[in-house]
């Protein structure tokens, strides 16, 4: 039977439209339906190479992204997974939350075949959209037989779960994979892998979550900013409120504000689980040594919030 890409639309940017005719901002996301967007692009069933399946997860702003939808999303994802004539994923996805959800994703999925997600930065009424060409990459991206994984694709340019961040407000190259840059490039319509093979495939952590995630309330974790003039007692009021986690951004190579890191031990006496990351978007901070928490691996502040709620899920 013929292999076929399931496209799952989750809203955001792509999806966007404005009352403005050819407005770049001041659009309202998640608009149009993914079948909708799917039939707007020219070559996308030849890019495919088979057959075409759309199916709407969810039609909301990225910023807006939820547990609810998180768990839908990876469920459906590890379905469509199982199925032996599924080629690839394409989701579609806002910009905001992307870096979040992809590496949720890569925790939780067995990906031994592609998982892409794709965004836009202009609407799908913008006078130029972006949002075509990036979806029509997606599905090469998705197609291509030495890819694997939960991988990005934006402007032509292939990232990786771990590494890619949305760095940029506006342009349409948002998104970047800091020091270890991009995975490859998606050039009329073929993939070029940017050291000549197929990054090394990672088993997923959680993939043990996926049956029972969303019947329980997620683990409250939040993520508190080392500034000058920290005082702590947004840790002191979040270990009150019952979190059960806490990332700290952390300035420079894990340094923290004294009043904020005696605020963080109370934390940890509670129970609290404590990672602390850098908020330098370059390079990776040192492990950390005798401190009563652990360093956060080199994620981000985001993508550790998402590690610590699922180990905080594995857990329980």
């Amino acid at each position: 039977m013929e292999r076929k890409v399931v496209v799952l639309g989750t809203g955001g940017t792509i999806a966007g439209t404005s009352d403005v005719a050819g407005a770049n901002v001041g659009y309202t996301a998640g608009q149009i339906g993914v079948a909708q967007l799917m039939a707007a692009v020219p070559g996308l069933e030849q890019a495919a190479g088979g057959a075409l399946e759309a199916e709407q997860i969810a039609q909301i702003d990225s910023k807006d992204m939820g547990f609810e939808v998180w768990a839908r999303l990876a469920q459906r994802c590890a379905l469509h997974l199982a199925d032996p004539l599924v080629a690839g994923i394409v989701i579609t996805h806002g910009t905001d939350t992307l870096e979040e959800t992809a590496w949720l994703l890569a925790n939780l999925l067995d990906a031994t075949r592609p998982v892409v997600l794709t965004c836009a930065m202009r609407p799908a009424t913008a006078l130029a959209p972006d949002g075509p060409q990036n979806l029509l990459d997606a599905v090469a991206l998705a197609t291509e037989p030495t890819a694997h994984g939960v991988l990005m694709v934006a402007a032509g340019v292939v990232h990786g779960a771990r590494e890619v961040a949305k760095v940029h407000p506006l342009r349409l190259d948002a998104f970047d994979s800091g020091d270890t840059g991009p995975l490859g490039w998606v050039e009329d319509g073929r993939l070029r892998w940017a050291h000549g093979r197929a990054p090394q495939p990672v088993a997923p952590r959680h993939a043990g979550l996926l049956p029972a995630l969303g019947r329980s309330p997620w683990p409250r974790v939040e993520i508190i900013l080392s500034h000058a003039g920290s005082d702590g007692a947004l840790v002191d009021w979040l270990v009150q409120g019952g979190a059960r986690g806490i990332v700290v951004a952390a300035t420079g190579n894990g340094t923290l504000h004294q009043a904020l890191e005696r605020a963080l031990e109370r934390a940890v006496a509670a129970g609290v689980q404590v990672r602390v990351a850098s908020r330098c978007p370059l390079g990776r901070m040192l492990d950390l040594h005798d401190a009563p928490w652990q360093d956060a691996g080199g994620l981000s502040p985001v993508k550790a919030r998402v590690s610590l709620l699922l180990e905080l899920m594995q857990g329980a």
